[in-house]
């Protein structure tokens, strides 16, 4: 039977952290300030490749196994607001010639998985044993999924950005184990919100309009949406008879997130901003408010 450890991490930061949170998740093996596993055995609680002599023959007649394809959350960013949780899915695929019997995954953020001081995010599947479904004989795919809670798991603004991904695959045998923690790597990012008003609406043909918008994005640590501020913003405009929209200019985000721009207005059309989006925050694009030329 797998074991999953529930060690409180020793860094300071995240001891902390789980003060903050309701008393039903302080043992919830998902949350950051929780030990993260560091080897095969502690993921699946066997004696993998163990010293006995028959281990050790098993040992010489077969190997690891091989990790095929890892896929977290559908190959998608994973997005969190200030609030809503969000559980999103990861499967391993594996092989081995005694078959694949389980696997394993976890994200975390840091430097260096063996020493808990350099790690400062960790999040671990809900599940003690993932649910495996055989492609062949040697080969299966196995899923797990992990619910991500802001103010606990994301619990300070420099948690978005690049995570790294552990995998590892226990073979139908029961003792050999392929472990990696950095099998690959997934992008956490900060919910980014975009707004516009156009005006004045109607506008004289050939008038000129004012464009105001503003770019915020979830802040951890206060809860709220805060302004992000020096960002190149595009303002684009499409005509109503059209389902394409042209960028106009493209325009930088004040000290509050706040944009502001004019145009002339020729035709009866939408305008809206759109942000393409950094490594900690997705793309967005604005409603497109509609202005109509008289």
């Amino acid at each position: 039977m797998r074991i999953r450890a529930t060690v409180a991490a020793v860094s300071g930061a995240l001891a902390l952290s789980a003060l903050a949170v309701p008393a039903a998740r302080a043992g919830d093996h998902s949350a950051a300030n929780l030990h993260k596993p560091t080897s095969g055995a502690e993921v699946f609680g066997t004696a993998a490749k163990g010293s006995s002599k028959a281990a050790a023959a098993t040992r010489a007649a077969t190997a690891e196994p091989v990790i095929s394809k890892v896929v977290v959350n559908g190959g998608k960013d994973i997005v969190l607001g200030t609030t809503a949780a969000k559980t999103i899915s990861v499967s391993v695929t594996a092989s081995h010639a005694s078959g694949v019997a389980d696997a394993y995954v976890d994200l975390w953020h840091g430097t260096d998985p063996s020493s808990e001081n350099t790690i400062d995010g960790a999040i671990l599947p809900n599940e003690d044993e993932a649910k495996c479904t055989k492609v062949n004989a040697t080969t299966s795919t196995c899923k797990l999924t992990f619910t991500i809670y802001p103010r606990y798991d994301l619990y300070k603004n420099s948690l978005a950005g690049t995570w790294h991904v552990t995998a590892a695959a226990l073979a139908g045998n029961g003792n050999d184990i392929a472990y990696t923690d950095f099998y690959s790597t997934a992008r956490v990012q900060r919910l980014s919100k975009l707004t516009v008003d156009a005006a004045p609406e109607p506008v004289k043909k050939g008038g000129t309009i004012t464009i105001t918008g503003k770019l915020s994005r979830a802040n951890w640590e206060t809860f709220k949406y805060q302004g992000y501020t020096g960002q190149s913003v595009k303002l684009q405009f499409r005509k109503k008879t059209s389902s394409t929209y042209t960028t106009i200019k493209t325009i930088k985000t004040n000290s509050t997130g706040n944009l502001k721009t004019t145009s002339k207005a020729t035709v009866d059309g939408y305008w809206r901003y759109s942000f393409a989006g950094t490594s900690t925050t997705p793309a967005v694009n604005a409603a497109g408010d509609f202005v109509a030329v008289k």
